[in-house]
């Protein structure tokens, strides 16, 4: 077994991860029924969804390390649970703002900057986009059809997988892995971008809610869970992490990306308490509120 294999030391690493998981998991269930108790019920799952991004990755991540054959399972589990909480994010957005008809109103006469990262941040030539229920509408389909889409793609690479014909590491244009990959990484930078397009728009009208800490929060998981992994198991794919008998580069770059996942989304989990802990006022009605330098003014 796995536990037999490891010396004092790894006992011990093992033993203090599984810890922070724990204490990850017991401290979002303590944040959930506060949430449940405080917040009105139109933010409440949203809010809940969201702060479960952290617990549900340092969860998978602690099961793929005492269960190295689950690997492909928790990982494709943490993957469809935050394309979920990625639509998320962008609802609440909308939500704190009043909903989608207190923001039309809000920014009536405004636009929106659609040359943000990460797909158009070089780009800057690209025209304003007119804030309306088309475009909000555009926005919403952006995140969601992440969430629909990779839960599907993920699907079709475990009926693959047991079937032998899918392999995690094996990129060669030949097998199916590369390009379901790209695909769901195109997927990944569209719904990143809908989410980007509306963060600038909201951020300084959602500054009293403190939308910027939330936003970091949740730009740290994206950073971590995504380009954090795919940077260690392309190490570990071109033998820059050396194995250790009887893990391979492959085996020993997963353990060392799962041991990170689990100390980072600890921090994330009690920052996340302490962020959307807090109570908030709500906004000024749309009359009273002006819009951006760059737009024009509403006429009360």
């Amino acid at each position: 077994s796995l536990s037999a294999g490891l010396d004092l030391p790894g006992r011990f690493l093992f033993a203090t991860l599984t810890l922070m998981t724990l204490i990850a998991i017991l401290v979002f269930i303590e944040e959930a029924v506060y949430i449940y108790r405080k917040i009105p019920s139109s933010k409440r799952s949203i809010i809940i969804w969201i702060n479960a991004a952290a617990p549900v990755i340092s969860t998978t991540s602690c099961i793929g390390m005492w269960v190295p054959r689950s690997t492909m399972f928790t990982d494709f589990t943490a993957g469809i649970f935050f394309a979920i909480v990625i639509h998320k994010f962008l609802m609440m957005m909308i939500k704190e703002c009043g909903g989608q008809k207190v923001l039309l109103r809000r920014f009536e006469n405004g636009h929106f900057t659609i040359s943000t990262g990460p797909c158009c941040c070089c780009c800057l030539c690209l025209p304003r986009v007119p804030i309306t229920r088309q475009t909000l509408f555009w926005l919403k389909l952006g995140t969601f059809q992440f969430a629909v889409f990779r839960p599907v793609l993920i699907f079709l690479s475990i009926v693959l997988w047991t079937n032998g014909n899918y392999v995690l590491y094996n990129l060669s244009p030949k097998g199916p892995a590369l390009w379901i990959s790209c695909f769901i990484g195109a997927l990944t930078l569209f719904a990143l971008w809908a989410v980007g397009i509306m963060f600038r728009k909201v951020r300084i009208l959602l500054k009293c809610k403190n939308i910027i800490p939330k936003f970091a929060l949740y730009q740290f998981i994206v950073i971590l869970n995504h380009l954090q992994t795919a940077i260690i198991n392309m190490l570990a794919t071109q033998k820059i992490i050396p194995c250790a008998p009887p893990l391979s580069s492959t085996a020993r770059g997963s353990y060392i990306g799962q041991q990170l996942l689990i100390m980072e989304m600890f921090l994330i989990t009690v920052i996340s308490r302490v962020v959307y802990r807090r109570k908030y006022h709500d906004l000024e009605p749309p009359e009273c509120v002006a819009e951006d330098p760059g737009d024009k003014k509403q006429t009360p």
